[in-house]
């Protein structure tokens, strides 16, 4: 006998079915932010909302579960309902997990919802754009790979317009799809690397950001695929190129009004943004070290982060715990227009939910205890030794994941956004891999060594 659905469900259902869709997926993500999932027949929507569909965390890169344990269940959030642009019968959905009837406390969605949570009790709701850089490349038959077009050949590739016009095929379609979703794209681009390009949408609040970005980067690799292309979201794929950053805008609004509590056209220090922004820029900066850990994830990472000079073709990723103005030698800049805040130290390999936890964490401390960053500096930091760092009080960001997670085992902020589960679990994973990384023998320690004595 058909069970009946609740109204709304049941509303979902007919218009998913008028669209065409035949079969929905209830997805979450893994301590990466990559996507998995299970799909059901639009039949058994009712179900799959209901949390029919159950998952072995055990099987799972940090979802830390014994496989003696009882399964999560994924709960779909209906108001994330999207149709696949590429594969229109069917419909994702992002997902919480739950266990035995309850949040799952190391569910990396459930973890963004608690401190968005926090911050809607303080009066606040956070919005948050984030920019898209990756690299689109193609397999050689010897086993190499590189652009897409053969004209993609430039010293210093940025902006190129006939490499940008040789990828337009593949580009417009994904452009395309992002505004049928309704994510408004503005701008894009081919950027500072040799394959790379960026797309930039409009903001939105910082769940659904999270949840597109997770979207994005499975439809970028499914288009990808479909040109006989592959996509790489890796930070830093060529030593002697720039790395693909994932740069978070972020701004508080008021929770009633909407109003972006962010601005603030007569601002002293002439960055037009309020005392409310300054305070959130100096807790991100007080708990910056162990951000990192969480928004450059990965070993590769800190390839990308290097003390060098911010030339074309080599980095734009700054490296030192410092604000300023518009200007990209900071980790925290502050756009020419004002009213929000960039973080410049994200790479596009991300999980978008725990980053936008720990930063949104560290602001809101900076706001309840009304820290001040100091002044902006608006010159090249690149430009000073590292004694006048010093001298200056400036610190650097980590230089390997292994500092990193040292930062963020030692900070308190750490445990209390991820809860004890998913801090250890986050540690012991990135120190397995830094240690798997440590201890391979790699290329250059080959060709370097083994008939150098």
């Amino acid at each position: 006998m058909a069970h009946s659905l609740a109204p709304e469900i049941e509303a979902l259902k007919s218009s998913l079915e008028d669209k065409g869709v035949k079969y929905a997926l209830a997805s979450y993500v893994d301590i990466h932010g990559m996507g998995k999932a299970k799909m059901v027949p639009l039949a058994h929507l009712g179900q799959m909302m209901a949390g029919s569909e159950l998952f072995t965390g055990a099987a799972l890169d940090g979802v830390p579960q014994e496989i003696s344990d009882e399964e999560v269940a994924a709960m779909p959030d209906p108001a994330s309902a999207t149709v696949l642009p590429w594969k229109p019968e069917v419909a994702w959905f992002a997902s919480d997990l739950y266990l035995k009837g309850q949040p799952f406390e190391a569910c990396c969605r459930t973890i963004l919802k608690q401190m968005l949570a926090k911050a809607a009790a303080m009066g606040f709701s956070f919005n948050l754009g984030i920019e898209t850089e990756f690299f689109m490349l193609k397999e050689h038959p010897d086993g190499s790979f590189g652009p897409v077009s053969d004209r993609d050949t430039l010293a210093k590739p940025c902006y190129d317009l006939p490499s940008l016009l040789d990828n337009t095929p593949w580009l417009s379609e994904l452009v395309e799809y992002m505004n049928d979703l309704g994510w408004d794209v503005y701008s894009f681009d081919h950027e500072d690397a040799n394959g790379q390009f960026e797309t930039d949408f409009a903001y939105s609040d910082a769940l659904t950001m999270a949840d597109r970005l997770t979207f994005f980067r499975l439809m970028v690799k499914e288009i990808a695929r479909k040109h006989g292309y592959f996509a790489s979201f890796m930070p830093k794929p060529f030593g002697d190129r720039t790395g693909s950053g994932a740069h978070y805008n972020m701004s508080l609004a008021d929770i009633n009004t909407g109003q972006n509590l962010f601005e603030d056209p007569d601002d002293p220090r002439d960055c037009k943004l309020s005392k409310l922004g300054y305070q959130f820029i100096a807790g991100v900066l007080r708990h910056a070290k162990a951000i990192c850990a969480v928004t450059c994830p990965t070993v590769n990472s800190y390839k990308r982060l290097l003390r060098q000079g911010s030339m074309s073709g080599f980095t734009w990723a700054p490296v030192y715990i410092c604000y300023g103005n518009n200007n990209r030698t900071n980790m925290l800049r502050i756009p020419l227009a004002g009213g929000r805040v960039e973080c410049r130290a994200a790479d596009i390999a991300t999980n978008p939910y725990l980053g936008a936890a720990m930063i949104l964490a560290a602001g809101l401390e900076g706001i309840a205890e009304g820290l001040d960053p100091g002044d902006p500096h608006t010159e090249n930091m690149y430009n000073y030794s590292l004694s006048d760092l010093k001298t200056m009080g400036i610190d650097m960001l980590p230089r390997t994941l292994q500092e990193a997670i040292d930062a963020f085992e030692a900070d308190s902020l750490s445990q209390a956004v991820m809860g004890p589960l998913m801090y250890q679990t986050y540690i012991d994973f990135r120190r397995r891999e830094w240690e798997e990384y440590h201890t391979h023998i790699s290329d250059w320690e080959i060709k370097r060594y083994l008939k150098f004595f």
